[in-house]
């Protein structure tokens, strides 16, 4: 009987120590995570907070949206967001409009042609607390990119913009 007290007694005291184990591993985890690995829900509702035209390799043009959190940032003209703020970049490429063109009389009109990336910024400062409390995101067909390098990259560019709380996109009212 004494054996079998003693046999319980250890059990509880190892599943106790797992236990406590746990929830630090758990936060580890948490504090390490700087991707964004699910797209948000009804993102293609927000409110725009500007538009974005890049050259060079990319040659896209890019409408940039944010949950109803960011709107009110930009808004009240928060240097740090807050908890919560989203902010997503729909990229698509630029194409010329031969319709509008023809109405033109020359070729002066572009608009989006086939979307290329969906990019997010998710404020979140205890999860993301490793790349400035903001988790990246970078989604191709939905799917979200699996290339470590390109995501590491996000943060060391965003950083560039400290002074703004790492975010490039200015608000257009």
């Amino acid at each position: 009987m004494k054996r079998l007290i003693a046999l319980l007694i250890a059990v509880a005291a190892l599943a106790g120590g797992f236990t406590a184990l746990a929830p630090r591993h758990a936060a580890a985890q948490q504090a390490a995570a700087i991707f964004v690995t699910k797209i948000p829900a009804g993102y293609r509702e927000w409110r725009l907070i500007s538009v974005a035209h890049e050259e060079g390799d990319l040659h896209s043009f890019a409408a940039v949206v944010g949950n109803d959190v960011a709107i009110k940032a930009y808004r009240e003209g928060k240097l740090l967001f807050p908890d919560g703020t989203i902010i997503a970049a729909l990229h698509y490429r630029h194409v010329p409009s031969e319709e509008n063109n023809k109405v033109f009389g020359r070729e002066q009109s572009f608009v989006a042609g086939p979307p290329t990336n969906i990019q997010f910024m998710v404020k979140d400062s205890k999860k993301y607390a490793a790349t400035g409390g903001w988790g990246f995101g970078h989604f191709q067909d939905g799917k979200p990119s699996t290339d470590e390098a390109m995501m590491k990259s996000c943060f060391v560019c965003h950083q560039q913009m400290k002074a703004r709380d790492l975010v490039f996109t200015r608000y257009a009212p």
